[in-house]
């Protein structure tokens, strides 16, 4: 017998992490759920409620962690995700006005040209194997002046692997996730490579680095970058 263990059911693992995720990320008043909570609040710091964008786009929503901290007017917010299962569960939770869900791969809108003012992706990119086309495809479906709304973790920064002992990986391996493992192959982009593509692509940007400001990822635990088109 092979001295190997075997790959796991990956859909298995993906439905811990989803089963565990609002209990260790947002929902326990520990470290870790604070920082996430605040850093929605971050990204969205510049549009108050004076602000107005008309049609929004969501991608990889997840369990509707951004939702709450929006602040600005809209007429539709489509929070999509590429898991049925989210989306069905998503259901279930009570939406304000002008919010749908939908079903939708990232890398691949079903939009036309042009078609939203704002577009918002929180922990999203760091899980797409090739985050430039990801990136193009957003890009496509944002009308010129949009902007492009991001939240990144500063994985595999040394803030960033510290933090991961205040919480995250304690409740996951509770629930029976080789947390370790499983981000090993979620988080296949890191926090440094991402920060080059962004600032090539993008010259027109507003970025925050959270919580000490300062540009470097090891010193932080969250980017944050609104994008104007």
């Amino acid at each position: 017998m092979k001295n190997y263990v075997p790959l796991p059911a990956y859909e298995e693992l993906a439905a811990k992490w989803l089963e565990n995720y609002d209990a260790a990320n947002y929902s326990d008043r520990g470290l870790a759920a604070q920082v996430l909570k605040r850093t929605h609040a971050v990204l969205e710091r510049p549009y108050g409620p004076d602000r107005h964008f008309d049609q929004v786009l969501e991608v990889g929503a997840g369990t509707l962690a951004h939702l709450a901290s929006i602040r600005h007017s809209f007429s539709r917010y489509i929070a999509s995700d590429h898991d049925l299962k989210v989306v069905e569960s998503n259901r279930k939770k009570p939406l304000p006005a002008g919010v749908e869900l939908q079903q939708i791969v990232g890398e691949r809108l079903p939009f036309a040209n042009d078609s939203f003012d704002r577009l918002i992706a929180t922990h999203v990119l760091e899980h797409i194997v090739n985050p430039h086309q990801a990136l193009d495809e957003w890009v496509r479906v944002v009308k010129p002046g949009g902007v492009i709304s991001l939240i990144l973790p500063c994985d595999p920064g040394l803030a960033w692997r510290f933090g991961r002992n205040l919480g995250p990986r304690k409740a996951g391996e509770a629930a029976g996730l080789p947390y370790d493992y499983y981000m090993a192959r979620e988080h296949v982009n890191s926090i440094f490579g991402l920060k080059q593509i962004l600032r090539f692509h993008f010259p027109n940007r507003q970025e925050t680095w959270w919580p000490m400001r300062v540009p470097f990822p090891d010193l932080n635990l969250i980017f944050c970058g609104n994008y104007q088109l």
